[in-house]
């Protein structure tokens, strides 16, 4: 089974299809924005752009590099995401590489997949061979493509300088021929070194005809039981809400809601010593994950408060919880930056507090 096709973004790729004809494209790209959007997804469709040699539009399709690249064999797009710590806290670069191997042999064999579970990370050891297999030639294609999904789990621990250097020289100035192409949820929770070093571009939410194309695909309809997430198509587009990927991440989704109700409740309530608690649950940077999600299900929430106003002919209720959603995007853009979620988390809830009176 090749990946789960692509749905959405056209927007985008027609900018970086533009760009690269051009010979344009930034050689360091951070695609950033909501969990479950497709930016991973997106990022594999513009490696299959890069090392295309088919007939235009490309990526065609049908050319032994794209043939390569759907299959998640290509030898020059390499992958890489969270994984369990190898037992060889000192792992070779080829047990990095045949690790990843395998693991992305089995995100294409199932289709589709859930968000990587809070253990895994990107260590040292895949940063070391990360870099060093930057230095070499590309194999088949004429350029190489590095992507670092959910780059905000990159562990750079003390003691391992020599690693962090060696990736931000890598960000900085890539091999002549080399694109790398990082994706996160969580822009701010990346330090301002790799920021500093990448164009940031940011992945919107899917339309509503891209979410039911997601949705149709066999594949996905499979991981979405699999995750026991809904199986009534209503129900599955409600809690996609732009980001299919959700469906698959049940209890990162179960949290989200229980702290964006906790959060609604205390604003809604005017309870000034639940907000100063709840604000301080959102923790440090560390759990920039957690939180942003948590924002996205605050979104689904005023939503229904928004439908269930007009459904009531409640014009005012539905301009007031319509304003309360822009409050939550504006605290979702502070959380890209180098914020502290307590304190976006305290203010949010003082304008909900004064938006849903």
């Amino acid at each position: 089974m090749p990946l789960l096709p692509i749905h959405g973004h056209a927007g985008l790729r027609t900018r970086f299809d533009d760009a690269i004809q051009r010979d344009a494209l930034p050689a360091s790209l951070l695609l950033h924005g909501p969990l479950g959007i497709g930016k991973q997804r997106l990022a594999l469709w513009l490696g299959q752009r890069l090392v295309c040699d088919g007939p235009e539009p490309r990526p065609c399709g049908r050319c032994q590099h794209c043939r390569y690249a759907l299959a998640g064999t290509h030898p020059d797009i390499h992958w890489y995401f969270p994984r369990p710590r190898l037992k060889d806290g000192d792992a070779s670069p080829s047990k990095i590489a045949d690790d990843f191997r395998e693991a992305t042999l089995e995100r294409v064999r199932t289709g589709a997949y859930p968000p990587a579970p809070p253990g895994e990370g990107i260590y040292v050891a895949t940063v070391h061979a990360m870099v060093q297999s930057a230095a070499m030639a590309p194999a088949l294609a004429a350029r190489k493509v590095y992507i670092l999904g959910d780059a905000e789990r990159m562990v750079m621990r003390e003691g391992s300088e020599d690693a962090a250097g060696a990736f931000l020289k890598l960000l900085e100035e890539p091999p002549v021929r080399t694109t790398v192409i990082l994706t996160t949820s969580e822009p701010g929770a990346l330090i301002p070194t790799i920021r500093s070093r990448v164009i940031a571009v940011r992945v919107p939410p899917l339309g509503s005809v891209d979410v039911d194309a997601v949705l149709a695909e066999p594949a996905m309809q499979q991981a979405v039981r699999d995750a026991g997430g809904p199986s009534s198509p209503d129900e599955q587009r409600r809690l996609a809400n732009g980001a299919p990927g959700m469906l698959l991440a049940e209890a990162e989704w179960a949290d989200a809601m229980a702290r964006a109700r906790r959060m609604l409740d205390a604003a809604s309530n005017r309870d000034r010593r639940e907000q100063a608690r709840t604000a301080l649950t959102q923790g440090s940077s560390k759990a920039r994950g957690a939180f942003t999600t948590a924002l996205d299900a605050l979104t689904t929430l005023i939503h229904e408060r928004v439908r269930a106003s007009a459904e009531r002919g409640n014009a005012l209720g539905a301009s007031r919880a319509a304003r309360a959603m822009g409050a939550v995007e504006v605290a979702k853009e502070r959380a890209t930056g180098n914020v502290n979620p307590q304190l976006i988390t305290s203010q949010l809830m003082r304008e909900l507090e004064e938006l849903l009176a």
